[in-house]
């Protein structure tokens, strides 16, 4: 039987036309390109368009979706795997960069494409965990006492039906040396129907400790069913964190960052991490300079309790940890 979400997700946004004349706008507004979105296809579920401002070109929400011909421009250091996730791969659908911590490429598929994703040019075809991959990893996962927390990524974890996503959940909580289990998910801001009552009783069921990575990168995108669906999740006694990316056009300003930390506080989400840009082609527009960031960071520090200030971190290929933007 197909599910609410999964029904909203095969009725996404696919077409710029379709999404303009929702949206009350004329694509000669909007700088479209048609080979930006031949490179990277448009997919944006309703439930995130409707959260956009009618008529309003520079909307935020519509900045981070819409394939604009800037894509095609070609930015000194960007490249196609900007974090060295290739040189991580431990196994096929299976990274590791960090000790005791392991990082699982779930899906290449998403709800939604975010124009700035640092993995829009990834090989998922060769990297994401086939059946007979994922139990190549598991064996390797329990085969080494020193992973301690595994990270469900993709793509978009949270893409996968109840049934397989519970099938791999429930392999690795029993795992005696994993203690925790992290999901990273766009899943709950853009698309809160994908929180189940199925995927909340595995939450609230599991033996590991599990923790949502969130990703709302503006206040606007945080509506009444997203704050429900992460209720839920932490009446499943999961933490939330969010992480953001620093986005040109999107949130490079003072009021934007403070009024997303609230946001997120009003609703029990700690504000984690704003990443710098990871430098994937295609996306140098969003580019914020790390002088400009620093100045953002700063004027949050005074306009915000430390505990709202989320860190400001640039992942670096090869490195042991991400690194404060501040120590750079």
């Amino acid at each position: 039987m197909i599910e609410q979400w999964q029904h909203q997700l095969a009725n996404a946004f696919t077409d710029s036309q379709a999404l303009c004349d929702y949206l009350q706008l004329s694509p000669t507004q909007l700088n479209l390109s048609g080979q930006a979105m031949t490179n990277f296809p448009l997919r944006v579920p309703y439930s995130f368009a409707s959260r956009m401002e009618k008529g309003n070109p520079l909307d935020p929400l519509l900045r981070q979706i819409l394939p604009i011909s800037d894509e095609l421009l070609l930015y000194e250091g960007f490249s196609n795997d900007p974090v060295g996730d290739l040189d991580a791969v431990r196994y096929k659908g299976m990274l590791q960069k960090y000790q005791k911590r392991i990082l699982l490429i779930n899906t290449g598929a998403c709800a939604i494409h975010c124009r700035y994703c640092f993995r829009r040019n990834f090989p998922y075809a060769q990297q994401q965990l086939t059946k007979q991959q994922e139990i190549d990893v598991i064996n390797a996962i329990m085969a080494d006492a020193s992973i301690e927390e595994v990270i469900l990524s993709g793509g978009d974890p949270l893409v996968l039906s109840d049934v397989n996503f519970t099938r791999l959940f429930n392999v690795l909580g029993h795992i005696p040396h994993v203690k925790r289990v992290r999901v990273h998910t766009r899943l709950p801001i853009v698309l809160p129907d994908r929180i189940t009552d199925a995927l909340l009783n595995l939450f609230a069921g599991s033996s590991k400790k599990v923790i949502m990575v969130v990703h709302s990168n503006h206040a606007n995108e945080i509506d009444h069913q997203v704050a429900q669906a992460c209720q839920r999740l932490l009446d499943a006694r999961v933490t939330l964190l969010n992480q953001s990316v620093l986005l040109r056009g999107v949130n490079d300003s003072v009021q934007a960052l403070a009024a997303l930390s609230e946001r997120l506080f009003e609703i029990d989400i700690m504000p984690y991490y704003v990443h710098c840009l990871d430098k994937a082609n295609g996306t140098g527009h969003f580019d914020v300079p790390k002088a400009d960031a620093l100045a953002l960071q700063s004027a949050l520090q005074n306009v915000l309790p430390g505990y709202l200030v989320p860190k400001f971190v640039v992942e670096q290929a090869g490195e042991g940890s991400k690194r404060l933007l501040s120590a750079l």
